[in-house]
């Protein structure tokens, strides 16, 4: 009988990580509470709080042969440096090719994962999950668990003595979106990152001020 592994998250590790399983003969089944794959890339026009963010500009920093699956190239006619739409049409086309979707319950948050109660002996874990739709909870039991879940979930905020009394907006880019309200507004930003530069460029051009 074939080892049950549980994945966590259906973005671009935990589809890799149900691939692999399956080459491996093993038997997956992985968990995604958001209701289709791409993690991080599954755009949507709102934030959403416990979710990963991506803001409406948003491409990758690394040409698409760089980026791309060893054994599955990004289409031809696909852009060099891609956009959130299409790197997650990538990562579904990804699925449907190596039949991955019927292993993944879309909706699911996995909430609890704890050892079996003969861990010890049988090095098992139990798994609770809920379905987002129904309400419903079901735990199960797993020979192994792959945390594929990512760390863009959760903003870090930091904090600076006298934020409190800022009276403008103050905003972390996992909640932004695009330029939209920005317009002649005087912006500082905070961090060299990444995001932070794009969005930089990005109200640059429709702000008042930009400090970075």
């Amino acid at each position: 009988m074939a080892k049950t592994v549980c994945v966590v998250g259906a973005g671009v590790s935990g589809l890799v990580s149900v691939k692999q399983c399956l080459e491996e003969g093993l038997e997956p089944i992985c968990f995604e509470k958001d209701g289709d794959v791409g993690g991080l890339w599954n755009y949507h026009d709102e934030p959403r709080d416990g979710y990963p963010s991506v803001y409406n500009s948003c491409r990758i920093n690394n040409s698409k042969e760089m980026v791309c699956y060893s054994d599955f190239p990004i289409p031809k006619e696909f852009p060099n440096f891609m956009g959130h739409r299409h790197f997650k049409r990538y990562l579904q086309l990804y699925a449907e090719h190596f039949g991955l979707m019927k292993h993944i319950k879309f909706n699911h948050e996995v909430v609890l994962v704890e050892k079996a109660d003969d861990f010890k002996n049988s090095g098992d874990w139990m798994v609770t999950t809920k379905n987002l739709t129904s309400g419903k909870e079901e735990k199960r039991r797993v020979n192994f668990v792959m945390v594929c879940n990512g760390h863009l979930h959760e903003p870090n905020i930091p904090k600076f003595r006298g934020l409190e009394k800022f009276k403008g907006k103050v905003l972390h880019t996992h909640d932004y979106k695009d330029f939209r309200g920005f317009e002649g507004k005087k912006i500082l930003i905070i961090g060299i990152g990444n995001s932070a530069a794009d969005v930089a460029s990005e109200l640059s051009r429709h702000a008042k001020h930009v400090s970075f």
